[in-house]
């Protein structure tokens, strides 16, 4: 009877030792070589070339270190309160005709390209090739930011997740 009674004690003591986890699951940066920073590239053209297509191509003037990501958006118009509205890309566009147009990018530690493809013959809708503003935001690439609660889609989320100050943007 004592061995059974010990034996329950034991089980009730490790299930109230398992239950009482008074751990905060919320994940902190703590990125010691990124400082979050915000680029545009104001009212640019699309290049073309047989190799890459549609592109824009952009040099960093510091190279970024292994643990930086790069997020790009794509300005598509101006909200009421005269507010930009960004678009993050990746991003197809549905136009008419099923007519689709991509936006894409890549990055290495000292550079970016952004593309435009399309199904059809991009040329014929300049308007999505020439005086474009992008916004390229830099961010720590940390795991604890990568399993972050932040939508990296929405511009303002990235923003105020990552306490940027994007009132102080340069250019690339």
């Amino acid at each position: 009877m004592k061995n059974y009674l010990t034996l329950v004690l034991i089980a009730i003591f490790s299930i109230v030792a398992v239950s009482c986890d008074n751990r905060n699951d919320d994940v902190l940066v703590n990125d010691n070589d990124t400082f979050s920073v915000v680029l545009d590239i104001n009212n640019v053209n699309f290049s073309f070339d047989a190799q890459n297509g549609y592109f824009i191509s952009r040099s960093f003037t510091k190279p970024l270190f292994n643990t930086d990501v790069v997020l790009i958006y794509r300005k598509t118009g101006t909200a009421s309160d005269g507010s930009p509205v960004w678009q993050s890309i990746p991003r197809t566009i549905f136009l008419s005709n099923g007519n689709e147009l991509d936006y894409d990018f890549d990055f290495t530690k000292n550079d970016i390209m952004i593309y435009a493809n399309g199904n059809y013959d991009i040329a014929t809708t300049p308007q999505y090739l020439n005086a474009q503003t992008f916004r390229v935001v830099l961010v720590p690439a940390s795991s604890g930011a990568k399993n972050a609660k932040v939508d990296y889609s929405d511009y303002n989320s990235v923003i105020s997740y990552f306490k940027i100050d994007d009132s102080k943007v340069t250019n690339l």
